[in-house]
């Protein structure tokens, strides 16, 4: 339910940061639904996030060292304890030189030895800063910037896309022609997390860009540069500069807007300044012939940048994302540094996590699938996978029913909608086939050799998928992320291990309550495939427009409805939910829910869910939605998240259950009430 804003990729919005620890090993306290946890004070039709999460909000601190805290850190919190314990046995182990367990026990421990890290000071950055000191001209300023192109769309967090290089690379099927891979270029380069944070005139981010170039500078004073504030002030103003031509959230998450086929002989033409052929050789994209730019405008004012911005100004910024870059694997020094902007004045946070979470995010990112492994054949046993394709396969059921029964959609467009809810593939826990890591070199003691060659061996696995058969068991998350994701073109979900585990999905406590939280994240993944971007694209992942006239209008009046639903809460003082930006994610919650709901009275055979904790089977099903979105957030964090973020925050997105009549009579909620609608105001979409 997360989705990234190159819509290749729609995930859940889960938070999965790391929270305060439970007991080792423990799997959170509470079977069942959390009664103490809520505030009954309030009416659920007044605000349904805190009749069911309001005590549990108000008795809670966000750790010191987290932005936000909730449900999902909890599970993550018990998931990356449970994965370093993997990591750590597998460093004991002194496994054979050159298997994975060998590699992940070698990655994690040079991570964490501080003394090595410290000791070699900024020297393995030395060949970096000498290629930047080496550009004299135009081309060896293309060759350099096409030397930092990574395949770093950030699906694994799906936060949204961001990449600190100019340019980022995805490699996926294209969108008009799904038999083969293409690659997507995408718009890069910005230090903060977005052009508003730039452009905004409002007096928090004047503070934050303050903040910034404080923060630059003190990075190139790390790295030796002489009058750091002047040379900082620069790499702002081009950072900026480079903001002015990016395009905005809302226009990236256009696939029709973004599907630019570009011949290698376009660039040129298209977007001069840039000496693409030098940056294309470096990047070591010498053989495709055509790419898929997906912010074009963006590309045209980011190369005229190259050949307008002076060389020393140039330098200099690639000097600051060098040493940002690898903040984590460098001295004490510019990680403390990093996050004091990154962690402190972007997230709220006071204090940085413990190294060991840093390593077992860091030892994922580069060997997640070996480690993947190991964390399902301990963690994740054949019965819940079982469990879990089940009720896959009561949802996917429930959703097709919804398709037949939709008294507004043609035959013709059912017909067609059922043909891709027919092809959909659906991966559960882990994938058909596991990752090897033959040929990523890792070195025990040299942590910043590891990072490089671990970024630079995931590069190269997706440019060999390049005029290779489409592999659509190929999954884009690890075991042991706390999330899910949709993949549109190819038309499939995965749902990890670690998101198959109380309080989401637990075998102790009544099914109703797994529909209601599991269940209605299998929904929205499912729904997906059908919302504003998902509805795009065919069976085959073709970007084909496969509705009639008339049931397209209806389908865009119903989100637009969606839209403005969701344009009218405001988190913050003068900042609301952006409901175009947030459409996607919002569709999916609404269908999600429903086809979840349809599944679970279906189970029940025509028959009463028993009461539990003195509740019946519609209100377990619904309390159990809401506070499977418990979390407390700080105001820096949900600053960021609705600026950048394609989801509606973790609080509002029970807000969802005031479309759907059962919920109005589980409660009850009547008229007059904050949260209720008119039942023709209801917006009904699958």
């Amino acid at each position: 339910m997360r989705r990234s804003v190159f819509p290749l990729a729609l995930c859940l919005s889960v938070p999965t940061l790391v929270a305060a620890p439970p007991r080792d090993g423990a799997r959170p306290e509470v079977i069942g639904l959390d009664l103490t946890g809520m505030d009954r004070s309030v009416a659920p039709g007044h605000d349904f996030f805190a009749f069911t999460n309001g005590a549990w909000v108000k008795r809670t601190e966000i750790p010191a060292d987290r932005g936000a805290f909730g449900v999902g850190e909890e599970v993550a919190d018990l998931t990356d304890r449970r994965t370093a314990a993997l990591i750590k046995a597998a460093a004991a182990s002194k496994a054979p030189l050159g298997s994975d367990l060998r590699k992940i026990g070698d990655y994690y421990t040079s991570f964490m030895d501080e003394k090595a890290i410290e000791a070699k000071g900024l020297t393995p950055l030395k060949s970096t800063f000498k290629a930047i000191a080496a550009i004299q001209d135009r081309a060896s300023l293309a060759h350099y910037l096409g030397t930092t192109l990574r395949a770093d769309v950030d699906v694994l967090n799906a936060t949204n896309y961001f990449t600190p290089n100019l340019f980022g690379l995805w490699v996926a099927q294209d969108l008009d022609d799904p038999t083969r891979y293409a690659p997507f270029l995408l718009q890069g380069g910005l230090g903060l997390p977005e052009r508003s944070y730039y452009l905004d005139a409002a007096e928090s981010m004047v503070t934050v860009r303050a903040q910034y170039l404080a923060h630059v500078t003190a990075m190139l004073k790390l790295a030796g540069i002489p009058d750091a504030p002047s040379h900082a002030k620069a790499v702002l103003e081009l950072e900026t500069r480079m903001a002015m031509v990016h395009a905005s959230r809302e226009e990236s998450s256009n696939i029709e807007k973004g599907n630019n086929h570009w011949s290698r002989i376009d660039f040129q033409k298209k977007a001069p300044g840039l000496d693409w052929e030098a940056f294309f050789g470096a990047a070591e994209l010498t053989q495709p012939e055509v790419f898929v730019v997906w912010q074009p405008a963006a590309f045209t004012g980011l190369s005229a940048l190259a050949a307008e911005v002076s060389l020393d100004t140039w330098k200099d910024y690639l000097t600051y994302h060098a040493l940002q870059n690898r903040a984590r694997v460098l001295p004490k020094a510019v990680t403390d540094q990093s996050f004091s902007f990154y962690g402190k004045v972007l997230s709220g946070a006071t204090k940085p996590s413990d190294r060991w979470k840093y390593g077992v995010v860091v030892t994922n990112q580069a060997l997640g699938g070996g480690v993947g492994k190991a964390y399902v054949a301990r963690y994740f046993p054949p019965s819940e996978k079982a469990r879990a394709q089940k009720m896959v396969v009561n949802i996917v059921a429930a959703f097709r029913a919804r398709i037949e029964h939709l008294d507004w959609m043609s035959p013709e467009t059912k017909a067609k909608a059922i043909a891709k809810l027919a092809t959909l593939k659906v991966g559960v826990g882990y994938p058909d086939r596991w990752q090897g890591y033959k040929d990523l070199k890792i070195v025990a003691g040299d942590a910043f050799g590891n990072a490089e060659r671990a970024e630079r061996f995931e590069y190269k696995r997706n440019l060999k998928k390049l005029g290779q058969p489409i592999d659509r068991t190929e999954w884009v998350m690890n075991p042991q992320t706390v999330n899910a994701v949709n993949l549109p073109v190819m038309n499939a979900l995965n749902f990890p291990a670690a998101i198959l585990q109380p309080p989401y999905f637990d075998p102790r406590r009544p099914m109703v309550m797994d529909f209601g939280a599991i269940g209605a994240v299998i929904g929205h993944e499912i729904s997906h495939s059908f919302d504003d971007s998902g509805s795009l694209f065919d069976a085959t992942g073709k970007l084909n427009n496969w509705w009639t006239p008339e049931d397209l209008k209806h389908f865009l009046a119903s989100a637009e409805q969606l839209v403005k639903q969701f344009d009218a809460y405001q988190p913050l003082p003068g900042l609301h939910i952006n409901g175009k930006l947030t459409l996607g994610e919002n569709i999916a919650d609404v269908a999600g829910l429903a086809a979840a709901y349809d599944a679970y009275r279906l189970s029940l055979g025509g028959k009463e869910a028993p009461l539990v904790q003195g509740l019946n089977g519609d209100q377990q099903f619904f309390i159990s939605y809401a506070q499977s979105w418990r979390e407390k957030v700080r105001e820096p964090r949900l600053r960021q998240q609705l600026l950048t973020d394609g989801h509606t925050p973790a609080a509002w997105r029970p807000t969802t259950v005031r479309n759907l009549d059962a919920w109005y009579e589980a409660f009850p909620v009547t008229p007059g009430q904050t949260l209720y609608l008119a039942p023709g105001d209801r917006v009904r979409i699958w």
